[in-house]
Parts: structure tokens; C-alpha cells; sequence
């Protein structure tokens, strides 16, 4: 799965767009390397991501088309939050 959907469906960021935009501008790395929106997720990978002055680190538990929104935290656990 894309990168960008990826922070959509896991709601990690609430919209793709913004998604594609924080993937842009370096603000989202993938397994320590800057990433690109295109990048492919998969489970085992850690997502970091700089929201301001707060960076989140999550590792990616499963990979999902779609998730409920009372199940969208499963699909990843948090490693540090900023």
C-alpha cells in the first residue's frame, strides 16, 4: 500500500492530501530514509512522522484497504510520541 493512503486509512493523518503535502516536504520518513507518498508500507516497517515540534514514531502492526474507525489504531503501535 501507497504511503500516503497508508497514513489515511490508519488515520494517523486525517487526510490523503495532507498525507501527500507532509510527504513532500520531508516531513515523513520510512525506516530512518526520507520517504515519498508512492513509497510501499508494509508490516514490520516504522513511520516517522514530524508534526511540529511533537514527532511520532509507529511501527506498522498490518497493512488494510480499510479500517472502521474504532479499528483504525490497530494497524499500527506507537514506538515514541514527541
Amino acid at each position: 500500500m501507497r504511503l500516503d493512503k497508508y497514513l489515511k486509512v490508519s488515520r494517523l493523518i486525517k487526510r490523503r492530501t495532507v498525507a501527500t503535502e507532509a510527504c513532500s516536504s520531508s516531513k515523513v520518513k520510512l525506516n530512518g530514509k526520507l520517504a515519498k507518498a508512492s513509497a510501499e508500507v508494509k508490516p514490520g516497517d516504522v513511520i516517522e512522522i514530524a508534526f511540529g515540534t511533537r514527532p511520532v514514531r509507529v511501527e506498522v502492526l498490518k497493512v488494510s484497504e480499510y479500517a472502521p474507525k474504532d479499528g483504525a489504531s490497530e494497524m499500527y503501535r506507537f514506538i515514541s510520541e514527541g
